[in-house]
């Protein structure tokens, strides 16, 4: 579904000294990359801060005067958008994917849940979070006026005086780690651990690498997995890397003349597994004791 998001970028990074947040890493990526990669779908992209290198092509936005709190930064961002539903994230989410930005949204476009204003993640701690939600702009912009004209302007409101006003339904992401914030040195050096952690570092790493490259492809890791194993066993261990490289490079090919990219993968780790094994037994069969060449069966 069609849908704008602002990303809030500008904070003070007060518990961490004052550091440039949305610029420290985590797996190699800025953490504003890895928030920027979770909406990569919308059509505009505000990011509400001072300007920076991004992997990708956002807006830039500013709260007048700077530091004026989220919700100065919120209406910044809001002036730039034109579609129905605006996505707000903060730009410290390090494990924030697209499954729970498409459950929000998803959420929202819910026929039971038209007439509510917005859908907001609910963490694992029961605690709702309005800085990882899918809102409908226009009761958004009605109620920042509203607050606007009330309190002379919203510089320095908290959040909540404008969340208190729209009608919000809560949402539980199936990742539990979606709506882990840093905040402090504590949180990046929790976050830095985790996406190391032996379970999901593959599949962490894979993301990052498709990312930073700008692909967008299917991985079939036991596949791949399972061929540089049978080329490093089978021909030698420098020839998994090299293998894996060739496989991809051939499904590139391949996909360049119309095939599928993910079943082009999956053709080529075939082929070049079997001949892996091929490789092996042939291998096997020479160094077997009372092994001949074809010359001693030419009698």
């Amino acid at each position: 579904m069609t849908y704008d998001a602002i990303v809030l970028a500008g904070g003070a990074a007060r518990r961490l000294g004052g550091a440039d947040k949305p610029g420290l890493l985590v797996g190699g990526r800025p953490l504003l990359d890895r928030v920027l990669d979770a909406c990569a779908d919308a059509r505009t992209t505000v990011v509400v801060a001072g300007r920076r290198p991004t992997a990708r092509p956002v807006q830039w936005a500013r709260e007048d005067p700077p530091g004026g709190g989220p919700l100065a930064a919120l209406d910044a961002g809001l002036r730039h958008t034109t579609a129905p539903l605006v996505l707000v994230l903060s730009a410290d989410l390090p494990f924030l994917d697209q499954d729970t930005v498409g459950s929000l949204l998803r959420t929202l476009d819910a026929p039971e849940h038209h007439a509510r204003d917005g859908a907001l993640l609910r963490d694992p701690g029961g605690r709702d979070q309005p800085l990882v939600a899918a809102y409908r702009a226009e009761p958004l912009r009605r109620e920042i006026a509203l607050l606007a004209t009330e309190h002379g302007s919203v510089n320095g409101l908290p959040l909540r005086a404008l969340t208190a006003e729209l009608d919000l339904t809560p949402v539980t992401a199936a990742a539990p780690l979606a709506s882990f914030d840093c905040d402090t040195w504590d949180d990046l050096a929790a976050a830095r651990a985790r996406i190391r952690e032996h379970g999901t570092v593959l599949e962490q790493w894979i993301t990052a690498v498709k990312n930073e490259l700008g692909i967008d492809v299917a991985v079939d890791t036991k596949t791949l997995l399972d061929l540089a194993r049978d080329a490093a066993h089978g021909v030698a261990r420098p020839a998994a890397p090299l293998t894996t490289f060739l496989v991809g490079y051939a499904a590139a090919h391949a996909e360049a003349t119309g095939a599928d990219p993910a079943q082009a993968v999956a053709e080529a780790s075939r082929k070049a597994s079997e001949l892996a094994l091929r490789w092996a037994a042939e291998g096997e069969a020479a160094e077997a004791p009372g092994a001949t060449g074809p010359e001693a069966t030419d009698s």
